[in-house]
């Protein structure tokens, strides 16, 4: 096998996109394969559909000879396959493994002797080898360790983190077999800086879970303490800040509205589904997840109690998207918030820079893009994100009034939770 001589990238989202990026400019002959028409001829016209690689970066890309396309016989010519399409929950919120079933189903029919199979889809320890490894063989008569190579190496993109990348970030891989480990190893330090070898494919699936699971109930922590300050007068943010100062012993997160994005509400729900089939319960983890999935209602009981009623108030979202400057809004918890505001009458409307729309069940939100009339008008303003392009002196004069969920606004027109 020549590791890396030719790269497919299958799954051209927020992970798999700056994959194919950082393997171009190290010079690797890569292809993106994606079952979307549409992302597959934006990246074709020169355009990124997500955040953390640019126009540029896609042109730089086209340049070196990255290609893109929806017909499955391109897998037939590579040595190298990384899967990084979605793993995200159904609407009953369990795992949706039918985007990594099908993907799989989609290489085994191609696979061929010498490939190496890279899974980076984030899942519950066993995917690699009890889903991923039996599609395979099943679909290409090929023997898992014998004819072909199989490891896991989770995705660890943070959209918006200008200080990690890829390359810089350490590249966890767990091999089916020490040979597969090998090949996975040679392949990522072509164009990532550090490699760290675990035991197997469970271990570097637990890894990825245990790193966003320690996020979650540490948010969950710190949202807890913000409802304890509430009641007793102690003021939150001072309190994280002081606590932040210690250089050991100690990481600081802070409270919020609730928690969003592709991985830090999903990732948990992996952990205690997996756990709960086994027999295991992961208490503090489920306890953590009462914690979040409430914040948002607090939100909405502060907006209550500052208007006396909802009934008829308009009130203005400002910064809808799971975090401040991406344009991301799955899991944000601006949906649970205008959803229970809808519910109890309110006129809500909202403002962000960064996303061009946002549907709250099957009703799509008014947005409104003149920050300073719309926050003039609204009865009250609630600052989900602090959005950089967000001039938080100019909200506080502006707005009726102002519930800042960041503790970043200050003035006699601003609440905090």
């Amino acid at each position: 096998m020549r590791p890396g001589a030719d790269l497919v990238v299958v799954g051209l989202g927020h992970a798999g996109l700056p994959l194919a990026e950082s393997a171009c400019r190290s010079g690797l002959r890569t292809t993106g394969f994606d079952v979307d028409d549409t992302v597959v001829a934006t990246l074709a016209a020169g355009r990124s559909p997500v955040a953390g690689v640019s126009d540029a970066d896609v042109g730089a890309m086209l340049g070196s000879g990255f290609t893109t396309s929806t017909d499955p016989a391109q897998l037939g010519a590579a040595d190298v396959v990384v899967i990084c399409v979605p793993t995200g929950l159904t609407g009953d919120r369990v795992p949706d493994l039918e985007p990594l079933r099908a993907a799989s189903a989609t290489v085994g029919d191609r696979l061929r002797p010498g490939t190496l199979v890279v899974l980076e889809s984030t899942s519950f320890p066993g995917t690699t080898e009890e889903v991923v490894l039996p599609i395979l063989e099943q679909r290409s008569g090929l023997r898992a360790g014998e004819d072909f190579y199989l490891a896991f190496a989770p995705e660890r993109i943070d959209p918006g983190n200008t200080r990690f990348g890829l390359a810089d970030t350490p590249k966890v891989i767990g091999g089916h077999t020490p040979l597969c480990a090998k090949y996975c190893a040679t392949f990522y330090s072509r164009f990532v800086d550090a490699v760290v070898v675990a035991r197997g494919t469970r271990e570097a699936e637990l890894a990825k879970l245990l790193e966003n699971t320690y996020r979650f109930v540490n948010i969950a922590l710190v949202n807890e303490f913000a409802r304890y300050c509430d009641t007793t007068g102690i003021d939150v943010w001072d309190v994280v800040h002081c606590a932040g100062t210690k250089p050991f012993g100690f990481a600081s997160f802070s409270p919020g509205p609730g928690v969003g994005g592709h991985c830090i509400p999903v990732d948990p729900v992996y952990l205690t589904t997996r756990a709960a089939q086994e027999g295991f319960t992961f208490t503090l983890v489920e306890a953590a997840a009462r914690v979040n999935e409430s914040s948002p209602a607090r939100v909405v009981d502060r907006a209550e109690t500052l208007l006396g009623d909802l009934r008829g108030a308009s009130v203005l979202l400002l910064g809808v998207t799971y975090k401040a400057d991406v344009p991301d809004v799955r899991e944000s918890p601006a949906r649970p918030i205008a959803a229970q505001l809808l519910a109890r009458g309110a006129d809500v409307a909202y403002h962000d820079p960064h996303a061009a729309g946002l549907d709250v069940g099957d009703r799509p939100l008014r947005r409104e893009t003149d920050l300073r009339t719309a926050a003039a008008a609204a009865d009250l303003t609630i600052l989900l994100q602090d959005h950089r392009d967000y001039d938080l002196v100019l909200l506080a004069n502006a707005s009726r009034l102002l519930l800042d969920t960041r503790g970043k606004a200050s003035g006699s027109r601003v609440r905090h939770l």
